[in-house]
């Protein structure tokens, strides 16, 4: 790893993208050892001691704070661990974890690798039972474990920016007191960034409704529409819309991806405008219109007379009378 002044999460930008990324390589004990204890040295600002063991699947657990969307793990969305873990016969990258105390169903709990975990547990299931669960185990705080999780997961593209944003939600309200200017500071983020990738996580529950799927909603989606729900009344019309989309998903299985649910979101909130007859009116003494009448293009003058009106009809011809040019 070279040194210098990148960023916190793009000192990490290569090799952490995925395991399947790693199919030429061979990295040894040593070189993710020595990976995780700069992961650690980062997160912490101090040396963790930590060991590199296999062990089984079933005996971990993910932490309450990891960030993924377990319904979201599945064969097709695996796919590329499950190859490279076949053709490597093994996991080659650690997971990272900590140690579980009075717990007898448990012995770890995953800091980061939860979809490595996944994989390993799946090839388990389907005639693989030589598997076992690469992991680092180190002790660390909550708030350690998620600038651990962070630095970990910073860079993978695999991870939702709906994923994300509900991490960073949670970590915000536990660990920095809800100052997004103390957790920017700590994570070596822009303010600007960490406000937008929240503002995710922040819609109206009625709004994420209307998404077929969360992951859906990104960062560029929720820039569009988060704004609008801070209006009472273009909130109301984005609920009434949000409603619709839900309701012709279930009806007809129509599934709009992101960017169209947001259009119809945000066009729904822009009051339709009044056809324009170029009509002007005449009123009655009664004070109702009894006359309509449209200047034409090349000079004259088109009148209606309004049926029902209650106009007499000198009152009538007085008004057409008025229209009329002078001679």
């Amino acid at each position: 790893m070279t040194k210098g002044n990148k960023g916190f999460g793009s000192m990490f930008t290569e090799g952490l993208d995925d395991e399947a990324a790693l199919d030429n390589a061979s990295p040894s004990e040593g070189i993710m050892a020595s990976r995780s204890q700069t992961l650690a040295r980062l997160a912490t600002g101090k040396t963790v001691a930590d060991r590199t063991e296999w062990v089984d699947p079933s005996r971990c657990r993910p932490w309450r704070m990891h960030n993924r969307d377990l319904d979201h793990l599945t064969e097709e969305s695996c796919r590329d661990l499950i190859d490279s873990f076949l053709a490597a016969k093994k996991q080659r990258i650690p997971a990272i974890v900590r140690r579980l105390k009075d717990d007898p169903d448990y012995d770890f709990e995953i800091i980061a690798g939860v979809r490595r975990w996944w994989t390993v547990r799946w090839l388990r299931e389907h005639h693989h039972p030589e598997f076992e669960y690469l992991v680092t185990i180190q002790s660390v705080t909550d708030e350690e474990a998620f600038r651990v999780s962070d630095v970990e997961n910073r860079s993978r593209k695999d991870i939702s920016d709906w994923e994300r944003a509900k991490e960073y939600a949670r970590a915000l309200s536990e660990f920095y007191e809800n100052s997004q200017s103390q957790m920017a500071e700590h994570l070596n983020l822009s303010k600007s960034w960490l406000s937008r990738l929240l503002d995710v996580a922040r819609l109206p529950e009625e709004i994420v409704a209307a998404f077929s799927d969360t992951h859906d909603i990104t960062v560029r989606v929720a820039r569009d529409i988060k704004p609008l729900t801070g209006e009472p009344t273009t909130l109301k019309r984005m609920r009434a819309e949000a409603e619709r989309i839900e309701a012709d998903r279930r009806r007809d299985g129509i599934s709009l991806s992101g960017p169209e649910v947001a259009k119809r979101l945000v066009r729904a909130t822009v009051e339709p405008k009044k056809k324009e007859t170029g009509e002007k009116e005449v009123s009655g003494s009664g004070g109702k219109t009894i006359l309509r009448y449209t200047n034409a293009r090349g000079g004259g003058i088109t009148i209606k007379i309004v049926p029902r009106s209650g106009a007499t009809r000198a009152e009538l011809l007085k008004a057409i009378e008025e229209l009329l040019p002078a001679s």
